[in-house]
């Protein structure tokens, strides 16, 4: 089985996970929504049945497992979203999951990964524990395959098949595929993923203010971490250290820029998507909204934004949704 390390993802893979993803999932809608007299066209990843897009990476990766791999179980490294993937994917495919998360994940993504049958392993992110070199020890202990969030091919295949399913709902409203996707980044699986999978389209980035470490990557020219005394976030699904070369190669050469959004920005996406589109989107996942909201995004002809996650806590939202600062 080739590895992680000696491959690179392509656009024919997305393909694959896309047909892959096809055979086992329903499309999530693509929802119009008016914006400054514009209409702009939301992908609703939350309503996946993990709550999110990541489930699409994590079925095409452990899918490819040989059967010798599928023995020995899958380790993952998560706030919430691929650690739910995984779970899902594995206990389908009959897989012992372990997910390394962080002791500050919200309460649902940790109860959920544990109902999907996974075993989580905590560490302290606070404390600056670092979740890399706890999943590559459980690995080596257990003779596991790593799934990592956004650093592997087939997962930067399967999250781009977000934009082959965009293209064609879009398609099949005569409207061509996008011409250019907002979408939420953490590490960069997602924004990857869609610039393989859409190669005409402006593909834009969007990160929580303090954790813009892609935004800043792009502008140097090579990758960047996140600041030591990086603020706290909403956006947990977006807490990322810094993304991975396999994931900076495609964006270099993809996204010529990325944009940041404030706490408030986020609450004010949040809101609106519930409002008027009736969904309920976590903070990381209203990210892209938020920017199209804010005015920093000139929306196209044909805008699609991606709506990647719904998982968070019921007295974490009432709050958002009270808050009109």
């Amino acid at each position: 089985m080739t590895s992680s390390h000696d491959r690179r993802p392509t656009r024919e893979g997305v393909a694959l996970a896309a047909r892959k993803v096809a055979e086992i999932l329903p499309h999530t809608p693509l929802l119009p929504l008016e914006i400054g007299g514009r209409t702009i066209w939301c992908k609703a990843e939350s309503l996946q049945p993990v709550g999110a897009f990541k489930i699409r990476g994590a079925w095409h990766r452990l899918t490819a497992l040989s059967e010798a791999e599928r023995d020995r179980g899958v380790v993952g490294v998560s706030s919430g979203n691929h650690a739910q993937g995984v779970a899902w994917a594995a206990r389908r495919l009959g897989i012992a999951a372990t997910i390394v998360m962080p002791v500050d994940a919200p309460a649902v993504k940790l109860a959920n990964t544990r109902a999907l049958g996974a075993e989580v392993v905590l560490y302290d992110r606070p404390g600056g524990e670092d979740r890399d070199d706890v999943s590559r020890r459980l690995c080596e202990e257990r003779g596991a395959t790593l799934v990592h969030a956004y650093g592997d091919p087939w997962i930067i295949e399967g999250q781009g098949s977000t934009g082959i399913e965009i293209a064609a709902q879009m398609a099949e409203i005569g409207m061509g595929g996008p011409d250019q996707i907002v979408a939420p980044c953490g590490g960069g699986g997602l924004a990857a993923g869609l610039a393989l999978a859409l190669p005409d389209a402006a593909v834009i980035p969007v990160e929580p203010e303090g954790w813009d470490d892609v935004c800043r990557s792009l502008d140097a020219g090579e990758i960047r971490r996140v600041a030591a005394d990086a603020p706290p976030t909403a956006c947990d699904a977006l807490q990322t250290p810094a993304t991975w070369p396999i994931n900076f190669e495609i964006l270099k050469a993809r996204c010529p820029f990325g944009l940041v959004v404030t706490p408030a920005e986020v609450r004010a996406a949040q809101r609106l998507a519930f409002a008027r589109l009736r969904l309920v989107i976590e903070p990381g996942g209203a990210a892209a909204l938020a920017a199209v909201l804010a005015g920093k995004v000139r929306v196209a002809d044909r805008t699609a934004v991606v709506l990647s996650g719904g998982n968070t806590d019921a007295a974490a939202f009432a709050s958002v949704l009270q808050d009109d600062r």
